[in-house]
């Protein structure tokens, strides 16, 4: 919706090979926005500023326009973008005239990692998306946030894609309890991950990074061969939910009614299983 609403058809966007849109939208943009996507390869997101820069097309008669640039924060792996970062692409985009979008479905917990107000990440992007479900534990629902004039004109686009609902208020008020309260509590979800990885990390089978836990995301992998189904059935016996992998890594998540003793319990699961294995 965003996308649709910031552009035209023909115009171009810039944007990370690894975010989102790119991976896990079903190639949305292309179908409903008609634009184009120009991608940069990097890891968790960032973008070189001068590799940003190099992508912005000129005036040439053969040229797309450049008109978005979109970034994500808290990356999907779980990593979360620095202020200064965000101020340069800012900058860039200011000095071009191009506007930016941020995915920011986990926006209130990078705001949490990085110990500041939301204000000060969304100040650097014109618009924004972030969920109220996620880590703010609303059952359904995301919010998108920009100046009057554009969130007119996606009013009018989300009716157009079908997205109008009545009746919502039985969402709205959860999701009024998510931005008032849920996101104060965000700090007890990333000490939980925390805990989480260290407690990984001393489990010799797993692969982890512990300094790419920023937020409530716990990414690994095994560094011996595991029937990774079996894995999943083994896990969900102990009462223990974990998806399949995905680019060869696995991943769980803390969120709000995970304790401490909870951690402890899924470390445990993971111990007995390649304990039981060589065995």
């Amino acid at each position: 919706l965003c996308i649709l609403t910031h552009t035209k058809p023909s115009d171009e966007v810039i944007l990370s090979d690894d975010c989102h849109i790119i991976q896990h939208e079903v190639g949305a943009a292309g179908l409903i926005s008609g634009v184009q996507l120009r991608t940069i390869e990097c890891d968790s997101g960032m973008m070189p500023i001068k590799a940003i820069k190099k992508r912005i097309r000129g005036t040439d008669i053969h040229y797309p326009l450049t008109r978005l640039i979109c970034i994500e924060n808290a990356h999907g792996d779980g990593v979360v973008l620095p202020l200064d970062y965000m101020a340069s692409i800012r900058e860039l985009a200011d000095e071009h005239g191009i506007s930016i979008h941020l995915d920011g479905a986990r926006l209130f917990n990078a705001a949490t990692y990085l110990d500041t107000d939301v204000k000060e990440i969304t100040k650097h992007v014109d618009t924004v998306m972030f969920c109220l479900s996620k880590g703010l534990c609303a059952p359904v629902g995301s919010l998108i946030a920009g100046s009057k004039a554009f969130i007119d004109k996606a009013r009018k686009n989300r009716k157009l894609m079908g997205g109008g609902m009545r009746q919502v208020g039985v969402l709205a008020a959860p999701g009024l309890i998510a931005l008032r309260d849920m996101r104060l509590r965000l700090h007890e979800d990333h000490e939980n991950a925390t805990t989480l990885a260290k407690g990984l990390n001393h489990i010799k089978e797993i692969d982890i990074d512990k300094s790419s836990v920023h937020i409530n995301l716990v990414f690994f992998n095994f560094n011996v061969t595991v029937d990774e189904p079996e894995f999943i059935n083994y896990m969900s016996s102990k009462g223990i939910i974990i998806n399949g992998s995905e680019h060869y890594k696995m991943r769980f998540a803390t969120n709000n009614g995970v304790s401490q003793a909870d951690i402890e319990r899924v470390l445990r699961g993971v111990e007995d299983f390649f304990d039981q294995e060589d065995k």
